[in-house]
């Protein structure tokens, strides 16, 4: 991972000190059109400004520690948007595709993408497949792109697989729990997020990880996207920090484990 500079090291290093970080954080990257629209731009224009917030945002979870890093890239919902700004969102898509897997690569980070990815155009899976394979031993922490991913599409196609296994007798109808039907999640195998991030202000989690999110402490951050740096993750990790996550319990019950 590239080392950060000596300020930025300071403010980790305090980070790191003053509390549990975040295993696994998600972000909701919203405002791209916000914010491009407030400046007089096209939508497009804030889709490609929000690859640099991309950029620094996974360089600085991997610099801090954080081992799993779930965005929000494109949801099932997003294919009904105008087709000139879907075909240009799939175009950035493979552009950063190809321009950042070294990087991710060279930071030992591995990529990989969760979703209904037989949607994606056959270009786009490609280039995706491609960068997969060549970061899938990567062990510094792993970035999760969830692609054609909604939260309900999630939990219906576990239900679908799960009756599959049912009638084929792989398992048995005692078998169904709460960790099964995690496993049989796109995310099988992924911790749920600590901390979930929403950049732009809104406060609704638009059909991310729905299950997944059950315990996941929420962070709403007014600022727009292409404008979130690493010092707002930092800021985001700090209120997570002083957060007591009880799990259903009461602080009594924690302060004797």
């Amino acid at each position: 991972m590239i080392e950060p500079k000596p300020k930025d090291k300071e403010v980790q290093d305090e980070l790191k000190k003053s509390g549990e970080i975040p295993r696994h954080i998600a972000i909701i990257m919203d405002g791209n059109g916000r914010w491009a629209k407030s400046l007089g731009k096209t939508r497009v224009f804030g889709h490609r400004q929000g690859v640099t917030s991309v950029r620094d945002t996974v360089e600085a979870c991997g610099q801090i520690g954080v081992k799993y890093l779930t965005l929000y890239t494109f949801s099932t919902e997003n294919w009904k948007r105008p087709k000139d700004e879907v075909t240009i969102l799939m175009k950035l898509l493979i552009k950063s595709l190809k321009n950042e897997t070294d990087r991710l690569h060279e930071n030992n980070v591995r990529l990989i993408a969760t979703g209904n990815l037989n949607k994606l155009p056959d270009v786009v899976y490609k280039e995706l497949q491609d960068a997969m394979e060549k970061t899938k031993n990567n062990k510094l922490m792993t970035l999760n792109l969830a692609l054609s991913y909604s939260g309900r599409w999630d939990i219906v196609n576990a239900v679908k697989n799960i009756a599959a296994d049912l009638k084929k007798d792989v398992i048995k109808t005692t078998d169904i729990s709460e960790k099964l039907l995690s496993d049989y999640l796109v995310t099988g195998g992924i911790p749920d997020p600590d901390l979930m991030i929403r950049t732009g202000g809104e406060y609704r989690i638009s059909n991310f990880l729905l299950w997944q999110l059950a315990y996941t402490e929420i962070y709403i951050d007014d600022v727009f996207w292409p404008e979130f740096r690493r010092q707002h993750l930092y800021k985001a990790i700090r209120e997570f920090q002083k957060r007591e996550r009880r799990f259903g319990l009461v602080s009594e019950q924690l302060n004797k484990k």
